[in-house]
């Protein structure tokens, strides 16, 4: 049955079941974006194409990014296989498909700050230090995540905020089931539908507020001009 409230106050479970979605798709998000964005930091041939394929999650409508996502993990695809093998349930339907969906909708986030200011580093300073013998390791520990740390928070942030109010793909993907599917976003459309506006007040109040913080941090830290 939609919504959740049942007595006259608000269910919060959804509130914290958007936290625990919002913050593991922000690790899968920050971990996977790394990988990306390093390579895309520097021009070569074919970069712009690449930069475009990994920016489409922002431009496809959620719905169609969650059938993609149905298709690649569901339980008729080989991801899908094998990740029921590997845990027992399959990641459609779960808290952990919620993640999926959640990490693929913000991980564009990431990606263009990460790359803006991992490109920014001065090139001569990586330069200096593998004259003085740094190997690529040293030099992407000791150099250019410090100096484009500020910018990558700026991404982690921005993705975690955009994990955070994730709804269409995260309905296609995980559905409206408690503790699995039914984050804030979708507990609001819920219970728009029930006129339950204690629960409607609640959740926008605290995603608004929660999306306004972050983008202050991010706007605070993104590189400038």
């Amino acid at each position: 049955m939609p919504g959740t409230d049942t007595g006259g106050g608000v269910d919060w479970s959804p509130f914290w079941l958007s936290l625990r979605v919002a913050g593991w798709a922000t690790v899968f998000s920050v971990t996977l974006g790394l990988l990306i964005a390093l390579p895309l930091s520097r021009r070569f041939p074919g970069r712009s194409l690449l930069v475009g394929v990994a920016n489409l999650p922002l431009v496809l409508p959620p719905t169609v990014l969650g059938y993609f996502l149905l298709v690649a993990v569901g339980r008729r695809s080989t991801a899908g296989r094998w990740y029921e093998h590997l845990t027992g349930h399959p990641l459609a339907f779960t808290w952990q498909g919620a993640v999926a969906a959640a990490c693929l909708a913000s991980i564009p986030l990431f990606i263009a700050n990460a790359r803006v200011a991992l490109g920014g580093v001065d090139p001569d300073v990586i330069a200096a230090a593998r004259t003085d013998g740094a190997g690529r390791w040293a030099v992407f520990l000791h150099i250019l995540l410090p100096l484009a740390c500020p910018g990558l928070i700026a991404g982690t942030t921005l993705a975690y905020a955009r994990a955070l109010g994730d709804f269409g793909a995260t309905l296609m993907v995980a559905g409206d089931t408690p503790g699995a599917g039914r984050t804030m976003p979708v507990a609001i459309y819920d219970a728009l539908q029930t006129g339950d506006d204690a629960t409607v007040r609640a959740f926008v109040l605290i995603s608004a507020s929660l999306c306004l913080a972050v983008c202050l941090l991010a706007a605070r830290l993104s590189p400038r001009d």
